[in-house]
């Protein structure tokens, strides 16, 4: 791995600018795999740039609510959070525009990565499918409507409205019964008129594996970052590709509104988006790759969401609606479903 690191940062290396040296760069970023992130992302660019990065950890909820108490004075410079949370960062004057002339590498991305809320406030580093893991021994998956089927209905998981997973497994149900309001009504009643029959409104998807290994469930719809779980099971299992399509969810970087060093920032983000920096991380499992130049065996893509056609099948619920309808929903979820 230290050539694989040193291969990284030799690859992506750019002239140092002026600004970059000695300065000391603040992120905000997600606990998850730090100690990968570390040695494939932060110890090259330090390497590369002559910084300091210092790193914070957290749940979004937390992350936020720092930027908003020193919003008058940043203590972060850059951030990665959801596309929904970064629109809300914007909304709420947190975030400065990025500048694409900073980020070439923002050219190699997929389109829906590029800028994804539409406000230039954010650039997409991964992302991943939600679609349905089933057992194809004991069912056919062909639409997101089949789970409702009297004879499969009785064997299925459903996410909770309150997971990342609940409102675009519910988009996709709707869209599947020919309604797509965001307000998801439809869906939800579905869901609520056959709550009876749905084996368990899931919290976390790996309460899911036990439960397709022991045959109680049949199938559930889950992201794509819980499949490589599922492939270990003794049981027949498979990723369906309803003719709706495929829904999921994105993790974008934004930039601190009055953060002093916006340019050693935006440095770092087009390092991060890098081909070399993305297709490493791919490899390791660790994101799945918003870089459309990267390529990786075929054992690895099974366990990601890749390529150029996933990345087209994507559904993405809009930014704006999540945040405008949420509360809508969970009002809507708790009078059918009773969760």
């Amino acid at each position: 791995m230290k050539l694989l690191a040193t291969a990284i940062w030799l690859a992506c290396i750019l002239p140092l600018t002026a600004e970059a040296a000695n300065k000391t760069l603040t992120i905000s970023v997600y606990a998850y795999a730090q100690d990968d992130y570390k040695r494939l992302v932060y110890d090259p660019f330090e390497a590369r740039c002559g910084c300091k990065l210092v790193v914070e950890t957290g749940n979004s909820v937390e992350r936020l609510a720092r930027m908003e108490t020193n919003k008058a004075h940043p203590v972060v410079d850059m951030a990665v959070v959801s596309m929904a949370d970064a629109l809300r960062a914007s909304r709420d004057g947190l975030l400065a525009k990025i500048d694409p002339v900073k980020l070439p590498n923002i050219e190699k991305l997929y389109d829906l990565a590029k800028d994804p809320n539409g406000d230039g406030m954010s650039v997409g580093y991964t992302f991943y499918a939600t679609s349905i893991v089933y057992r194809p021994d004991k069912m056919k998956i062909e639409s997101w409507a089949d789970l409702l089927k009297p004879e499969y209905v009785g064997h299925i998981a459903f996410p909770n409205i309150t997971t990342n997973q609940g409102p675009p497994a519910l988009q996709m149900l709707g869209q599947a019964m020919g309604e797509t309001a965001p307000d998801l009504k439809a869906p939800i009643a579905a869901i609520g008129q056959n709550k009876d029959d749905i084996v368990t409104f899931y919290e976390k998807s790996s309460q899911l594996v036990q439960l397709m290994q022991q045959e109680e469930i049949w199938a559930a719809p889950i992201g794509r970052f819980s499949w490589g779980a599922f492939t270990k099971l003794d049981v027949p299992v498979a990723w369906a590709t309803p003719r709706e399509g495929q829904t999921g969810g994105m993790n974008v970087m934004v930039l601190t509104k009055g953060s002093q060093n916006q340019d050693l920032a935006q440095e770092f983000m087009n390092f991060w988006i890098s081909t070399d920096v993305q297709t490493a991380l791919a490899q390791k499992l660790v994101d799945s790759p918003a870089n459309k130049d990267v390529k990786v065996a075929p054992d690895i893509a099974n366990n990601l969401t890749y390529g150029e056609a996933t990345a087209r099948s994507l559904k993405l619920i809009p930014s704006a609606a999540i945040l405008d309808q949420r509360d809508g929903w969970v009002k809507e979820w708790n009078e059918a479903v009773g969760q």
